[in-house]
């Protein structure tokens, strides 16, 4: 079976596109041994990531099983993923507690 997209880790968030996807198609995801079927919302660059559920504002964006950011705001699933809704949670100097 062909898929449009893969998740390392059944725990991931987000699935990342192996081609160009079109927006308000239905798409098969890869998730470790299970698949799933996810429409997307938006059109998704082959590379990018969409979420796989609605992730909440402040929530973890899980990606190989590890964290990889925070949302910045409500991602829809089926939505892109991406810098304008995520924020890097890694090389944050502001993040580290001073004198610990």
């Amino acid at each position: 079976m062909e898929y449009d997209a893969i998740m390392i880790k059944a725990e991931d968030n987000v699935a990342t596109a192996l081609g160009d996807l079109a927006q308000s198609r239905e798409y098969r995801v890869a998730a470790g041994d299970a698949s799933l079927k996810i429409k997307v919302k938006e059109p998704i660059v082959f590379g990018h990531k969409f979420a796989v559920v609605d992730i909440n504002e402040g929530e973890d964006i899980i990606k190989y099983g590890e964290v990889i950011g925070r949302a910045t705001a409500l991602i829809l699933k089926g939505a892109h993923a991406h810098i304008q809704n995520i924020e890097s949670l890694r090389g944050r100097g502001d993040l580290v507690k001073k004198g610990v």
